[in-house]
């Protein structure tokens, strides 16, 4: 089953509910995710975080009404979007950490078919979005966790996204950014955590939201097939999304 979305604490958070460059080629094959074998190309687009510092208040967008109409043609679902009083949480540009797994023992098997799921998620993302992928999280919005989410309400999942609204300073500029930090189980079949990897950055990538047609990637409720490509009405919310106005410091 996919997790929800989730509410960081202390920060701002949203409630549960990605345009063409990136160089992914050693993540793209499947090898054991490192420090080493993290992707730094472009690290200008990713400068470090000489300080970062949450927004001192917490809320949560309300839950009526939505913020938009919805689609006349019924080609995306802009409409099931929620922004945060401070606006879109959204970049014209990502950078994502990934946690680095084991490449020698028992486990580096295992490390190995998830980061080759993850990756593989990352690529349909990267269709669409640009993303560069570091090797120090101090240059990222964008966290990528090998767990499981904690239990919420006594319910368990298999993948989860939380976001927090950031005062940060990179390379002499102040601006307010999403952090996301995104948690993958890596207790499922390779093809389900390529699913649940495919939602939760969706998430992560700015869309708050859930479709209601379980044949899109950010369906609220799977079908039973696992959705492991990004489907035209994905594709379509995330287009209209990276035209939207982004953060403001200033609500």
């Amino acid at each position: 089953m996919r997790g929800r979305a989730g509410l960081a604490p202390a920060a701002l958070g949203l409630a549960s509910v990605g345009l063409a460059a990136l160089a992914l080629p050693p993540l793209l094959s499947p090898q054991p995710l490192t420090r080493s074998a993290a992707v730094d190309a472009g690290q200008e687009r990713c400068p470090l975080a000489r300080s970062q510092s949450p927004l001192a208040a917490a809320a949560e967008p309300p839950e009526q009404p939505l913020p938009q109409q919805p689609d006349p043609a019924g080609a995306d679902y802009r409409h099931r979007l929620r922004p945060t009083p401070y606006g879109w949480p959204r970049l014209h540009h990502w950078c994502l950490w990934i946690e680095p797994g084991a490449t020698e023992g028992p486990a580096a098997r295992w490390d190995l078919a998830w980061a080759g799921a993850v990756t593989t998620a990352l690529a349909r993302w990267r269709e669409v979005l640009p993303l560069t992928v570091v090797g120090d999280p101090q240059r990222a919005q964008v966290l990528v966790w090998r767990r499981r989410p904690p239990l919420r309400g006594g319910r368990a999942s298999h993948g989860r996204a939380e976001l927090q609204l950031l005062v940060v300073e990179r390379g002499g500029e102040r601006a307010l950014e999403p952090r996301v930090t995104v948690s993958i189980s890596p207790g499922q079949r390779p093809e389900a955590i390529e699913a649940t990897a495919l939602h939760e950055l969706g998430h992560a990538f700015g869309l708050w939201g859930h479709s209601d047609d379980a044949a899109d990637a950010m369906a609220a409720v799977p079908g039973a097939t696992p959705v492991r490509s990004l489907s035209p009405r994905d594709r379509a919310t995330l287009n209209w999304l990276q035209q939207q106005p982004g953060l403001q410091l200033q609500p």
